[in-house]
């Protein structure tokens, strides 16, 4: 009979103050693909089934205890940890959340955003494998250790995580490094953590004295580990790009194992959560907000930025044009270029080809929207709606000053300023007459 897995929580320590990111905001909030490092974090254990999930910030970081809350509700736990007194006291902040919890305890950081819910699974599993087995560290192979701590292994467990200032030449040369990522036997994580001491040169408590605690106690210490692209830890706005870039990369691959056509991919930005139907082509340089979906067999031209929207099959976008949150591209409809949309819905075939704003707008099904025009969707202190009609035919040149409805069949006649609702199937033209005055500009010229 196969045994079942133990069940696990995740803690997240977020305290670090980030200092290196020159950034008034906390680092773990800086963001990848459009979503905060920290909540990258948080999804991953959640999507590892975590019973809970804790997050470890420092005193002065209430505006992430705050994003946290109002992400997640009550799913995941805040803790503060009072002092910034090492990795080993951040993780006893959780005590209060997890006393008397026996099962797998997974510590995670904060601004580590690559790490994958099937690595989080194996620290795991590597506790559940032996009930001599209290902890299991995750190492990554690097070419240039540099300042990495060591992992000393023999026969398959860690014997030592040795600091590179304490380390042998020979333990030097050691390329298996201390990713930070650790599991503990829930039975056996606080009294061990009891027993740290911060007898060392930074005064701190340090989470990788665990092992040997353990192995005082006569416990064994496992290993896993992972890619070093997957743990790299963001310090920097030079790392943060660099993850960006990777996880970029990552969401790229999957587009196009999915049925995406990417004419130029590294030129393609997603955001976390882009969904992306098959046959869908994409042009180079176009970049997706949050909240994006795209359905079959839709192409995106060049140069485009849509956020926040749903895009039907076999709609057309761009190029060059901008879909702002709250836009709902219908069937076959088309937004052409130095077009922008926000908040308003095209019905199936509708067709905004030109030089246009229209938002805040319901526009009707094979209605043709003409170059230039524009919703006057906002006087200074509200917005309000435009509603135009099935087969209506919106000339150049026309603004449409909101609230107005545009029946359905209606025609606008081009340079038209229209202020008033316009009846189904009526024509309504709302310009100056024009004038003509023989040989003005000829006697201008002359004077």
């Amino acid at each position: 009979m196969k045994k079942e897995a133990q069940k696990l929580v995740c803690i997240i320590l977020a305290a670090g103050k980030g200092t290196r990111m020159r950034s008034s905001l906390p680092k773990v909030m800086h963001k990848i693909t459009g979503k905060p490092m920290l909540m990258h974090v948080v999804d991953t254990a959640l999507a590892a089934h975590a019973e809970k999930v804790v997050v470890v910030t420092a005193p002065d970081m209430e505006s992430v205890r705050g994003e946290v809350k109002n992400r997640y509700g009550d799913t995941v736990h805040n803790v503060v940890q009072q002092k910034q007194l090492g990795t080993g006291d951040a993780v006893k902040a959780a005590q209060s959340v997890l006393e008397g919890y026996k099962g797998n305890v997974i510590i995670l950081y904060g601004d580590t955003p690559l790490i994958a819910k099937e690595t989080v699974l194996s620290m795991s599993a590597i506790l559940d494998a032996s009930p001599d087995t209290a902890v299991a560290v995750l190492g990554m192979e690097i070419s240039e250790p540099n300042a990495y701590g060591r992992l000393v292994v023999k026969h398959g467990s860690v014997e030592r995580i040795v600091e590179v200032k304490d380390a042998t030449e020979e333990e030097k040369h050691i390329r298996l490094c201390n990713s930070g990522v650790m599991a503990v036997k829930g039975s056996v994580l606080f009294p061990l953590l009891a027993r740290l001491n911060n007898k060392n040169a930074g005064g701190e408590f340090y989470l990788t004295d665990l092992v040997k605690l353990a192995r005082d106690d006569g416990h064994a210490c496992g290993l896993a580990t992972a890619d070093p692209q997957e743990l790299m830890g963001v310090n920097s706005r030079v790392e943060q790009a660099l993850a960006e870039s990777i996880a970029q990369e990552t969401l790229r691959r999957k587009a196009m194992e999915q049925g995406a056509t990417l004419i130029d991919l590294a030129s393609v930005y997603f955001a976390h959560d882009t969904k992306l139907g098959k046959d869908v082509i994409i042009h180079p340089h176009v970049v997706f907000g949050e909240k994006v979906e795209v359905r079959d067999n839709v192409e995106i031209r060049a140069f485009c930025h849509i956020d926040g929207a749903i895009l039907h099959e076999h709609a057309i976008i761009g190029p060059f044009a901008r879909i702002r949150p709250g836009s709902d591209i219908g069937e076959s409809a088309h937004v052409g270029n130095f077009v922008e949309l926000k908040n308003t819905k095209l019905e199936k075939g509708a067709k905004v080809n030109h030089l246009s704003y229209v938002g805040d707008a319901h526009v009707g099904e094979k209605t043709n929207i003409g170059a230039g025009t524009i919703t006057c969707n906002y006087d200074g202190v509200n917005k309000y709606k435009t509603e135009i009609g099935a087969h209506a035919f919106i000339g150049s040149n026309t603004a449409l000053v909101a609230p107005v409805k545009i029946g359905d069949g209606a025609i606008i006649g081009a340079g038209s300023v229209i202020t008033r609702d316009v009846a189904q199937d009526a024509l309504a033209i709302a310009r100056a007459g024009q004038q003509e005055k023989t040989d003005w500009a000829k006697n201008k010229r002359k004077k």
